[in-house]
Formats: structure tokens, sequence, C-alpha cells
């Protein structure tokens, strides 16, 4: 078994993690990760959580075996855990009810969040609506166009989105903005992080709430492979897409210790490596501070952060949790790149082979095991983490791929019962 502990007293994984705050936020990352340390470790807290993630989200979330996929791809067989149909339709839900949890405790009444695919800020529009907590989400522009669906999902939910026009419009800048909102606030507001970054305590507290993924799955795989008459009890690759990581560190994490299995995780390639039009910091990028802690990051030789792109808003980030950093460095983990053509294909592959609209995120990881399994033997297997689903980013398929969509009845003309005419 692999032995791994990580992070360490001060949140460092290796050299990367800690903490890179403002003095204003010293004594509220203090307050929270004394306030996690404490509840993390208490029965009762323990106890409500594990009831809201059965009764609320509707967990153990399936694995599912793919089996035309497999049959099709003529190697590995392929088992999807099946996070999209989580209740909000993610996995982001899982941290985001602990962090609830957690706010309530110490009293905070208003709740802030970043997004850029939207799934993580309709989760957290979500539990507040639940809890009655006031809730702000910064979400870039160009997010705000591309994700409209969970926009108007949020309002629905009472939360108020407020677009980030500054720098290039994305989950970067809707980070920087939520930041600058929480040392405005830091009394009564309590930051919800979406992912596996920010300064410590996030990276591990966002880590262990997800980490409920990998452990059915620890519980699920041995069953699901015996059926397939498979020798092994656990899958021999674990793949899954990595923007900030949380879904990857989610699958991950329980993994670690199982030396034989190979963790992968697949980076936005975006329009290709060599193009510098990508989000694949782990693969391009290198040590730097970003957003309170020590990371992998895309930067230039003046250390500014770069442009990214992909045409995935949760992959759309210049860096990544830390401990993705120090699993790559101590060669526990993989990490590998789909481009925008080859997610878009494995969409389109996964809608029409198993019945499963992905999410653009996940529909990387999808496309890293298809040409993966190629290369492995039939009686071997893959996991794939397919985080979330894929009705937020209708509009942006049928856009690049030529095709009309339209989201509301009035947009051809037409009335709908109970409606008036414009």
């Amino acid at each position: 078994m692999f032995e791994y502990s990580y992070p360490d007293a001060r949140g460092h994984f290796g050299p990367y993690g800690g903490s890179f705050a403002s003095e204003t936020l010293t004594h509220a990352l203090t307050e929270l990760g004394q306030a996690y340390a404490k509840y993390w470790s208490e029965p009762e807290f323990l106890a409500e959580f594990r009831y809201e993630l059965a009764h609320f989200v509707g967990r153990p979330s399936p694995v599912y075996h793919a089996d035309r996929m497999s049959r099709e791809m003529g190697g590995a067989q392929i088992y999807l855990k099946r996070e999209d149909l989580n209740h909000t339709g993610a996995h982001k839900i899982n941290n985001v009810i602990g962090q609830a949890m957690l706010a309530r405790r110490m009293g905070k009444t208003r709740i802030i969040a970043e997004t850029g695919a939207g799934q993580h800020g309709v989760a957290t529009a979500t539990i507040c609506a639940r809890y009655g907590l006031e809730c702000v989400v910064y979400m870039g522009a160009e997010d705000v166009k591309r994700q409209s669906p969970n926009v108007f999902r949020m309002k629905l939910l009472g939360a108020t989105v407020i677009p980030v026009e500054s720098g290039s419009k994305t989950l970067k800048d809707a980070l920087n903005e939520a930041m600058r909102d929480w040392v405005a606030n830091v009394d009564n507001t309590f930051y919800i992080i979406g992912t596996v970054a920010g300064p410590a305590p996030y990276p591990a507290m966002v880590r262990d709430f997800q980490s409920v993924i990998g452990q059915e799955c620890l519980t699920q795989m041995p069953e699901l492979l015996q059926r397939q008459k498979m020798a092994a009890d656990q899958p021999d690759a674990v793949v899954a897409c990595v923007g900030g990581g949380s879904n990857a560190m989610g699958i991950f994490y329980p993994y670690i210790p199982f030396e034989h299995t190979r963790l992968i995780g697949v980076e936005a390639a975006g329009e290709g490596l060599e193009t510098g039009k990508h989000s694949a910091s782990l693969q391009r990028g290198s040590s730097g501070v970003l957003h309170g802690n020590r990371t992998f990051i895309l930067q230039d030789e003046q250390g500014q952060i770069t442009e990214t792109h992909s045409i995935s808003a949760g992959l759309d980030y210049p860096g990544v949790g830390p401990e993705h950093a120090w699993l790559q460095e101590i060669g526990r983990a993989e990490y590998v790149g789909a481009t925008d053509q080859e997610a878009l294909e494995a969409f389109h592959y996964l809608c029409r082979t198993e019945g499963i609209i992905p999410a653009l995120e996940s529909s990387h990881a999808v496309a890293y095991a298809m040409q993966l399994a190629k290369t492995m033997r039939a009686d071997q297997s893959i996991l794939v983490c397919l985080s979330g689903r894929g009705d937020k980013d209708i509009g942006t398929v049928a856009d690049l791929t030529g095709n009309d969509y339209y989201d509301r009845p009035s947009m051809r003309g037409h009335i709908v019962k109970g409606g008036h005419a414009a």
C-alpha cells in the first residue's frame, strides 16, 4: 500500500499549498480551520453530513458499466461514477453541504461563492435556499453568456448573481472578486470555495467533503468487477477531469494507497498544448502563488497570469489544486490533456452510445478514457468520474456544431399557454 498523509499541520502538500492571504483574512482562516478540525471529527456533524448526502443529494451515486462503449473501444471495460445523477446535477453539492453546515455552526448568515460552469453556483444557491441563508455568486461575464441555463437556475433559487467584467471574465476573475467581497464583509460572511484550491484549510477541507465519491467506489467496484469475472478488486485506472480538481481529488484520494490503480487527471488542452490556447496548468505551468496557495499556474516570465482557453467553463482556469501538483511531483498521479475537439467528440459519443449527456468538463475525462481503453486488455478496467450532466452545455454545443437551439419559446415567436404576446 502507498503511504500518504498530507497536508502537514500548516496546510502544505510538500512545497505546495499553504496560506498566502491578506492580514484581514488571517483571523477568518484561522477560525475556519479550527471549526473544521472540531466538527470533522464530531459524530453529530458527521451523522448530519451523511444524512444530507443520502436524503437530499441522493447518494450513493451509482457506478455504471458502459458496456456498449467498452465493446466499441475494443479494450478495457469502462465504468462511470455517476455524479451527474446527484441533486443539482454534479459533484459540487457534496462539498457545498459540508461547508454550509460549518457556516451555520459558525453563526455566518451570508454566503458568497465563485462559479465557472455554474454547477458550484447552483449547488450553493440550492443549499442557501434550503438553510435560509443570503447567497451571492460571482461569475465571469463570459461564463454568464455560455452557461445561461445555470444563471437562471441560480436566480430561481433566490441567489444574486454578479457578472464579473474584469480580466478574461472567467473563473479566475470571479474568484478574485469573491475574495474582495470576503475581505470587506468578513464578520458575517462565509466564503464557500468550490474547488480544492485557495488558502489552507480549503484544499484539504474540500477534498475531504468530496472524498465520499472515491469511498463509495471502493465498496462498489469489487461487486461490479466480480460480475464481469474480473480478477482484480479495484480498477486498473481512475480517470477524472481537472480544472481546479475537486472531482478528481474526491475520487483519487481514497485510491491513493492502492498503488496498482493508476490515477490520471485530464486537463483541458484546448486548441492544443503547442498553440498556447489551453488551461493545462500542470503540463505547461510552473510553480507560483495564486488565490492564496502555492501551486502550478500558467504565468509569463514576469509572473503575470496568462489567459486560458477551453470550451468548458469549469476547466477554464490558470491554476490547479496544490495537492494535484504534489501528486504529480511524487509520481502518484499522472496528468494528460484532451483537446476541445476530442472532448466535443466524446460528448456526442456518450450521448449516442450510452444515452448519457455529460458535462463538457466530464467529456474531457471520457475522451481520454476512450483512448486509454484501446491500449489495455479486455480483462482490465477504467473507472471514470462523470462529474456532471450536460444540460447546461447544450446551448454551447449547438453553437459549436452550427445547430439551432432556443431555450425560450418566445425566441421563435411562440407564445406559451398562460403567456402574452410581446
